[in-house]
């Protein structure tokens, strides 16, 4: 049974395209069949993961905006069994022109029907902003997975952030739910770091993945070249640690079916 789960938190630089890059490539290594869609105009995701932006043919702009097949639109990726439906510049125009169009919120939900019995997972990239495509994203999920920084500003925005996973729980999708939250960039050699952790526990009880993502300098290298940290680097901690959450995150999402 394919689960949609988009990756999300407002606030930037909090690890989400690391964690979506990284995640998908673990489970990929573990035969599951994975799709990302990057909706984020920024295409970091897509970048990411090798696809040069200004070579494609059609992105995710041309699923929401020009209802093109969404099949057509999927590309491969340098990693084991994950595929991508990319995003480019193209996308920033996206949130002024879905605001005129008919089912302005469920254009994802509807594009992503025809093709996700094909894969096990599917992972929504979403923008760190509250606007129309992160709308889109929660509407065509099942779940909510929160990528968590472990700064001090770590709980700032996350009761906004909860808010707008209720609202549209309450008003477009009745079965949205929060996945997990998943804490990285990691120090354990600092006190706020720990702090940070502990009152993440408390706000999210119950929610919070074990395995925790530490600060790494082969994490942080891997996109400039196109590659997950898997394929890197695979022996590193950042690996190791991926490796880790998407064993966790199989036994807490494959409970559920």
């Amino acid at each position: 049974m394919t689960k949609v789960i988009s990756i999300f938190n407002q606030k930037g630089g909090v690890g989400k395209t690391t964690t979506v890059i990284n995640l998908s490539a673990a489970l990929g290594k573990k035969d599951k069949k994975i799709l990302i869609v990057d909706v984020d105009p920024q295409g970091n995701t897509t970048s990411g993961l090798g696809i040069d932006k200004r070579q494609l043919n059609s992105s995710i702009y041309d699923i929401l905006v020009n209802e093109m097949s969404t099949a057509n639109t999927v590309v491969e990726t340098s990693s084991k069994n994950v595929f991508l439906i990319p995003s480019n510049v193209e996308l920033a125009g996206a949130e002024v022109e879905l605001i005129v169009l008919d089912y302005r919120e469920t254009r994802l939900k509807n594009a992503l029907e025809n093709i996700k019995y094909e894969y096990d997972y599917i992972f929504i990239d979403c923008p760190p902003s509250l606007g129309i495509l992160s709308i889109n994203a929660l509407t065509a999920s099942d779940s909510v997975l929160i990528p968590i920084q472990c700064e001090y500003y770590a709980l700032e925005g996350v009761s906004q952030l909860m808010d707008t996973i209720k609202l549209v729980k309450r008003s477009l999708n009745k079965s949205l739910e929060v996945e997990g939250v998943v804490l990285s960039m990691f120090d354990g050699r600092t006190n706020l770091s720990i702090q940070v952790v502990d009152e993440v526990k408390k706000y999210f009880r119950g929610k919070v993945y074990g395995t925790i993502i530490p600060r790494n300098v082969r994490l942080a290298e891997a996109p400039s070249h196109g590659l997950s940290v898997m394929d890197y680097d695979p022996k590193s901690k950042g690996a190791e640690a991926y490796e880790e959450l998407a064993e966790e995150f199989l036994e807490w999402s494959e409970g559920e079916f």
